[in-house]
């Protein structure tokens, strides 16, 4: 039995005529940027997380630069993310010219909230809380913090459509939300796309004239702004999966539940979910001293994994320019070493299921 990561087919044929028939809606309709589709899409979206505004842009990194940007962030400046998180949330603090500042994830995998003010200079200006793997940051205090020091919030929720942190939506707790809608996220387009969510209207009007060239007016620009705007078709089909998101973010949790009561093999640590959120398992993410030779043991058996993410930030070369070293941030290193991502996906069988289970249960050290 052969079973693979992230089966986008199987997502796709689990709603594949409303997909088809929204698709040729949009073609032939004549319209493709901007139009009707787009902004239902945004209230839509806005409503389902209890925003008052959505903003829809070209993809989740846009949505983080422009953020950091249109707040008045930049060279000089720091904003506080985790160490361990997808490169993006630090790309789009450094695309907007401001320097990031690296806290430790702690027990969930997410930024450690008790580690953030001892992280606060005279030039930090915001915390980008990344809501990692679907799970849930502590918002309770990293918003305490932020009133605390008159920081800004900016969420980063690419892997958490739908994810609550006391009954509340993520995306919704700071001054702004950013979203991608890349195909593998629990809201995946069919291509590249993202969004922002506000309560400020005068923020959100600064996103609509960013996004299109620094336009509010055609041929009329207020500002040098970007090329970022969410097509008609990638919006017209996300509405379409907007309306099946709570399911899928069920089944999603009912994969979790058997991974998490099945897998019993004592080398694998399991994830956990904080105490009043829960999750949308982006991914369903184990820990073990022992990785390599498990994604071995796994892969002869045909069950593919992916680590997330086999280097943190401060050790990419991307970054090598600011200067960090292995040993910097231990915590996230470890990660790095540990983690393995187990397939999950909308559409995987229980047999499926059954199979990673019993394999990683057979799993010994050593042994084939």
């Amino acid at each position: 039995m052969k079973i693979i990561p992230n089966n986008l087919k199987r997502m796709y044929d689990l709603y594949a005529p409303e997909y088809e028939q929204k698709a040729l809606e949009v073609l032939r309709s004549g319209w493709y940027i901007l139009g009707r589709e787009v902004e239902l899409f945004e209230k839509e979206f806005a409503a389902y997380t209890g925003a008052k505004y959505c903003v829809g842009l070209a993809n989740g990194l846009d949505a983080l630069w422009m953020s950091v940007h249109l707040l008045d962030i930049g060279p000089g400046d720091e904003v506080i993310v985790c160490s361990n998180a997808y490169i993006a949330c630090v790309m789009g603090i450094t695309k907007a010219g401001a320097t990031p500042v690296f806290v430790e994830p702690d027990a969930y995998d997410n930024l450690d909230a008790e580690k953030l003010e001892a992280a606060i200079t005279p030039r930090t200006k915001a915390i980008m809380p990344v809501h990692l793997y679907g799970m849930s940051c502590d918002m309770g205090r990293v918003m305490e913090i932020a009133r605390k020091h008159g920081l800004r919030v900016i969420e980063d929720c690419a892997q958490a459509h739908g994810t609550h942190f006391h009954e509340k939506t993520l995306g919704t707790f700071g001054d702004v939300g950013c979203f991608s809608f890349y195909p593998t996220k629990g809201l995946g387009a069919f291509g590249d796309g993202g969004c922002i969510l506000t309560d400020d209207e005068a923020l959100a009007e600064k996103f609509r004239t960013f996004r299109n060239y620094g336009s509010s007016v055609r041929y009329h620009f207020d500002v040098v702004g970007a090329n970022s705007r969410l097509d008609e078709l990638q919006a017209g089909l996300l509405r379409v999966k907007l309306t099946h998101l709570d399911e899928m973010n069920e089944e999603r949790n009912q994969i979790a539940a058997r991974y998490l009561t099945g897998i019993t093999n004592p080398r694998v640590r399991l994830p956990c979910i904080r105490p009043d959120s829960d999750s949308t398992w982006h991914q369903f993410v184990i820990h073990t001293d022992v990785r390599d030779e498990l994604a071995a043991f796994l892969a002869r058996r045909e069950i593919g994994t992916v680590i997330h993410y086999p280097i943190p930030p401060h050790l990419s070369k991307a970054y090598a320019y600011l200067g960090y070293r292995r040993g910097d941030f231990p915590i996230a290193e470890r990660c790095a070493d540990e983690v393995l991502s187990l397939p999950m996906y909308n559409g995987i069988t229980r047999e499926e299921q059954d199979f990673v289970i019993d394999a990683i249960n057979a799993f010994a050290p050593g042994r084939d």
